[in-house]
């Protein structure tokens, strides 16, 4: 899988993309019927290679712990994770749509769960209590909702993309280490995000 993803920069998540790495690799060319995911197999393995890497990440911004709150933290590794998709980001809406398939939603939900842990755990959240969850759940709308308007992003070093997870997270309070309401800002960031993508031209 890791000689196939070289390749999706410039072929996508894609059958091509697959058949060159497994050609890479020293085997012959392999036919999309014989990998009915593989498209879903590449999209996981980026999925879970940038957010292990995340843990690096880390220890490079964060060497003097002292100097910033969880709420700095969150937003640091946040915006680390998504330049993570910027060699890939002409592709992302089509692996959206993949991941937004019957077959991979759960999979594709529980990877960004995941991925809230990790950002809340590295930056410094280890407590169990009722807000654990709505920390989590919160930071993975404001994921979403940012990954999205990133795939629309023409802005030089995806500026726009860095204002608009910004004012995501002013939003709820996370830039302060604290959660407002889900419940009452989900559909408002949400709505946002979707807003924003329709007078940029995006057909959603």
């Amino acid at each position: 899988m890791s000689a196939a993803y070289k390749h999706v920069p410039e072929h996508g998540f894609s059958a091509r993309a697959l058949g060159l790495g497994a050609r890479d690799a020293g085997y012959l060319d392999i036919s999309p019927s014989v990998l009915p995911d593989g498209a879903f197999n590449l999209i996981r393995h980026h999925l879970i290679s940038q957010r292990q890497s995340l843990a690096r990440t880390a220890k490079k911004l964060f060497i003097d712990e002292e100097s910033l709150g969880p709420g700095d933290k969150v937003a640091a590794l946040t915006w680390a994770r998504l330049r993570g998709n910027q060699d890939i980001i002409q592709h992302w809406q089509e692996a959206l749509a993949v991941m937004a398939q019957p077959r991979h939603v759960s999979e594709s939900m529980r990877e960004l769960a995941q991925l809230s842990d990790e950002i809340w755990f590295l930056s410094g959240d280890k407590t169990v209590d009722p807000s654990w969850y709505s920390k989590r759940a919160t930071l993975s709308m404001i994921y979403t909702s940012t990954e999205l308007f990133m795939t629309n992003d023409k802005s030089r070093k995806f500026i726009e993309t860095n204002n608009f997870l910004a004012r995501r997270l002013e939003e709820v309070h996370l830039v302060d280490g604290a959660v407002g309401a889900v419940g009452q800002w989900a559909g408002f960031t949400f709505q946002t995000a979707i807003n924003v993508l329709r007078s940029k031209g995006v057909g959603i």
